[in-house]
């Protein structure tokens, strides 16, 4: 076997390699705590609307922080957060384990949620930094399946953890994984913000960040960050908070149980990402994406009106499908519809829509839970999932066509 084109293609993509191996460890997080988080709260004397809380607080950490952090990754690199947010996790997740009431729970959640937001922001902006239009979606692509590895392996891990040596300690593990992250990346991922031509006068970090702003208020990004904010709240409230709970109220699945189900959905999203990347290559970025949408909806309405352990987990895998079909197509999407100038900034606001989608679908709805019961909750989650997918539609199919990329390339 001649090992010198195999060599050369490994060196071309050793920066995206690197990142994705960061990607596993720190998205192993979010995997590892979906099953045991909404367990941990009701174990230390909260129910639904309390856990959501606890799940809402880390995204208003990212929520405040995505947009000022973006900014400041294009004046300062993206290796200061890539480096230092896996650090800051660490010392979230430690704390919340050590977590007895649900106030201090929420602090810690909070101070996870600000090293989530400066990895994640950071490593998106590093990536688009060295792709172009031609092999975006690839690129994302493979730090996309780095992340579904991460979170398809977490839920598994943590529901086993959490049987065998308490709620508490999948926390202590997330923390260790985040810490090797932050070490790696230091080691393995160079600086690729582009520095400043001679004589040029590096912009205002509060100037930047309004002028990017005000660019991002385009038809196109506020429809993709309409769809992201479905997504995430549909990740965070439906998948993350209620469905687990779900499990236990009314089908009497135990915390492992879970962790397996939570898995095989992410597992399912994993294993059909190639096929949604060269879907969203051929057809179109909205192509895929409005279709995920409309089967997150029709998914979450199965879960909502189950009347057997069957027809839940059918339609949890569902959802995972529906997850699988949008793949890394609304990040490509949300990249190719902003300036070149601000993609630290870009990537900040995208997942900002996301987080806050994590902010208010978890509290509002476990309110909705407690209060009214499951069906009505994930009834509210597929009606926002589906004006979402109306709106984009509207948007990206309307005129010229959707398949415009910058620059006017088809």
């Amino acid at each position: 076997m001649n090992w010198v084109p195999l060599r050369g293609r490994l060196r071309g993509n050793e920066r995206v390699i690197a990142v994705s191996i960061s990607t596993v460890l720190v998205m192993m997080g979010p995997g590892i705590l979906a099953p045991v988080l909404p367990l941990f709260a009701r174990e230390i004397g909260f129910g639904a609307t309390a856990a959501g809380a606890a799940v809402g607080s880390f995204a208003l950490a990212r929520i405040l922080f995505n947009v000022p952090l973006g900014a400041l990754s294009d004046t300062r690199g993206r290796r200061l957060l890539i480096v230092g947010g896996p650090l800051v996790v660490a010392v979230g997740m430690v704390g919340s384990g050590l977590s007895d009431t649900i106030l201090t729970l929420i602090v810690w959640r909070f101070v996870a949620g600000l090293g989530s937001s400066m990895y994640m922001t950071g490593s998106l902006a590093y990536l688009i930094d060295i792709s172009s239009p031609t092999n975006r979606t690839r690129l994302l692509a493979v730090n996309q399946a780095a992340l579904l590895i991460g979170v398809s392996i977490g839920p598994s891990v943590g529901g086993l953890i959490a049987a065998e040596w308490g709620l508490r300690a999948p926390f202590y593990v997330v923390a260790g994984s985040a810490l090797i992250a932050s070490i790696y990346g230091y080691y393995r991922m160079p600086e690729t913000l582009e520095p400043l031509a001679e004589g040029a006068v590096q912009p205002r970090f509060r100037s930047k960040t309004a002028a990017g702003i005000r660019a991002l208020g385009s038809a196109p990004f506020v429809a993709i960050a309409l769809a992201n904010f479905a997504f995430f709240l549909t990740r965070g409230t439906a998948q993350n908070t209620l469905l687990p709970l779900v499990a236990v109220d009314s089908f009497a699945l135990s915390v492992d149980q879970i962790g397996l189900l939570l898995g095989g959905m992410s597992l399912m999203s994993l294993v059909l990402l190639p096929v949604a990347s060269s879907m969203s290559d051929r057809f179109g970025r909205p192509q895929v994406i409005v279709p995920s949408l409309a089967i997150t909806a029709v998914s979450l309405g199965v879960i909502g009106l189950s009347t057997s352990s069957p027809i839940f987990v059918f339609g949890s895998l569902l959802l995972g499908f529906a997850s699988a079909v949008a793949g890394p197509a609304p990040a490509a999407y949300a990249a190719e519809v902003s300036s070149d100038d601000d993609r630290g900034l870009a990537m900040g606001a995208f997942r900002t829509a996301g987080d806050l989608g994590l902010l208010l679908g978890p509290p509002i709805l476990g309110t909705v839970t407690d209060s009214s019961g499951y069906p009505l909750a994930f009834g509210i989650n597929a009606l926002i999932v589906f004006v979402a997918a109306i709106v984009l539609a509207m948007v990206a199919f309307r005129g010229a066509g959707s398949r415009v990329w910058p620059g006017g390339k088809r």
